[in-house]
């Protein structure tokens, strides 16, 4: 398909019922979600557009475009490119150590002039894809096969074992839990799953006492009581708190809030976001806020349900699983009901490539539901 062939009507005419077909009830929703990130940014930015607000807004304009351009792709083409996608981000995700610009004791970015890029972000989405694309070619019967599991098992490890070197650990859990709800969707017998949660269980103190690195296991017994050290490790959880608890019902208003405006509150603008908000607009603010959330994930779920093609199905629904662990990690996170690992809250937190992930993967859900009659069979097909 050339860019002149859509200057022919019948290429028009497709291109507009694709466009039509887009669920814009969803993309207001993002938007609104987006747009609240914005308010947020310019409070706490002391009532300034900068240094994160428009910027935000500019971002998230860009990255729009980008979904509604990915959301006519024909699903043959995502399914084509599953496996070259993962195996780019791979590569990239091996670059990281070797090439790789470090922050704050980490090295997780990839640095291209003015260009920066979290390859851990980009595996998210690839390896979705790939899962959703591997467990297409499966009966539903060898899907429940445990044998089935050494290949989603390496496409799922592999990423995640990198990402947990570099070392992040809040994107190495994300990402392992995507996978495995992928793999558990695609049909995975109960028995293997229960033995496989016992397995984990069972794993998880030797892991915490040999795997992981001193600050990270500083993280998990400052959880389990951040009184302990105040002014230290537990800084962040017991401010976060405060402000969520300070900001009642209504909330101190906007603009007002104390833990926030005065810097009391670390990463208010990215990880954190969530308690500022509870603090100027209170309890009603950030329900309003998680139900904007559940909303997006409702219609992108229901999307994955309506799709007639197994690939799609998974890929909508492992986009949507990603997403909403984002939501679930931060939130809990921000409560003190899980270790802080630096999750950010989608579109609500400041943040380019995190936005971009979320909003590429929306561009997939979308491109199921445009073409959500279609069936996938093989790797061919056009951009329109």
């Amino acid at each position: 398909m050339t860019v002149s062939a859509l200057t022919r009507p019948g290429e028009r005419d497709r291109l507009i019922v694709k466009l039509g077909e887009i669920d814009w009830i969803f993309c207001l929703t993002v938007t609104l979600i987006a747009g609240a990130g914005a308010v947020m940014q310019f409070s706490i930015a002391g009532s300034s557009w900068t240094p994160w607000a428009a910027a935000h807004l500019a971002r998230y304009a860009l990255f729009f475009g980008i979904m509604i351009v990915l959301s006519v792709i024909d699903l043959r083409v995502w399914f084509t490119l599953a496996y070259p996608i993962y195996g780019l981000a791979f590569l990239l995700l091996l670059a990281v150590p070797v090439v790789g610009h470090g922050a704050l004791g980490a090295k997780r970015w990839l640095q291209a002039g003015p260009i920066q890029v979290q390859p851990s972000e980009i595996m998210k989405i690839a390896m979705v894809l790939a899962l959703a694309r591997f467990y297409h070619g499966l009966s539903g019967k060898s899907a429940q096969l445990s044998w089935w599991l050494l290949v989603p098992a390496i496409l799922i490890l592999a990423p995640v074992a990198l990402v947990a070197k570099q070392p992040d650990l809040g994107t190495a859990i994300l990402m392992l839990l995507t996978g495995a709800m992928v793999v558990i969707l695609a049909g995975l017998s109960w028995r293997i799953i229960a033995a496989g949660v016992l397995g984990a269980a069972l794993l998880v103190p030797p892991v915490v006492m040999f795997g992981l690195h001193g600050y990270q296991k500083a993280r998990l017994t400052t959880f389990m009581n951040p009184e302990a050290d105040p002014s230290g490790a537990g800084y962040h959880i017991l401010q976060s708190q405060i402000a969520l608890g300070s900001g009642g019902l209504l909330g101190k208003g906007y603009g007002l809030g104390s833990q926030s405006q005065l810097n009391f509150l670390p990463e208010k603008q990215t990880d954190f976001i969530f308690a500022t908000l509870a603090e100027e607009f209170g309890f009603v603010g950030c329900v309003s806020i998680l139900l904007l959330y559940a909303a997006v994930i409702f219609m992108a779920l229901r999307t994955a349900y309506l799709s007639h093609s197994h690939f799609g199905r998974l890929a909508a629904a492992g986009v949507t699983a990603t997403f909403a662990l984002y939501v679930l990690i931060n939130g809990s996170m921000v409560m003190g009901l899980a270790p802080v690992v630096g999750v950010p809250m989608p579109l609500l937190s400041y943040g380019g490539t995190v936005m971009l992930t979320v909003m590429c993967g929306f561009g997939l859900v979308m491109a199921v539901r445009v073409h959500r009659y279609s069936e996938v069979t093989s790797g061919k097909g056009s951009l329109l």
